[in-house]
């Protein structure tokens, strides 16, 4: 794995591709998050909701962005994220992660990122600002 510091401007972290979205992982996040509007869960309440079907939360999603920072939690923290809800996603959805880094200062990468379903659409776009550990520094 490339440090953060080797990232140069328009160079993208590693896509991470998620498996199909299943009715569990809604579920488990409903239970987690306290978000229990059923249209993330029951298939009748979605659509009687003028929906095609269940659709995931919307946060979930967003969370999900977050995974591809993961590997570079000994570098920095992500300090601001910034998000547009642009499709809706549905079970069995395959969902790629993306980032590309746009912006650099001395201890700071501005990435733009967004979630791509198999249909190639964007369901998700946004921004993360990701914030480096500055060395040195005592605590």
């Amino acid at each position: 794995m490339t440090a953060m510091t080797e990232i140069k401007v328009g160079e993208s972290l590693e896509q991470m591709q998620m498996p199909p979205v299943t009715r569990l992982d809604l579920i488990k996040y409903a239970g987690a998050s306290g978000d229990f509007n059923p249209i993330h869960t029951i298939d009748e309440e979605a659509t009687n909701a003028g929906l095609p079907g269940i659709i995931a939360h919307g946060m979930w999603t967003m969370g999900n962005l977050a995974k591809l920072f993961t590997p570079y939690v000994e570098d920095g923290f992500i300090e601001d994220y910034a998000i547009r809800f642009r499709n809706m996603v549905f079970i069995d959805d395959v969902l790629t992660l993306q980032a590309v880094l746009y912006k650099e200062e001395e201890n700071k990468r501005e990435f733009k990122v967004a979630v791509v379903n198999q249909k190639g659409q964007e369901v998700v776009n946004g921004t993360v600002v990701f914030r480096m550990y500055e060395v040195g520094m005592a605590g």
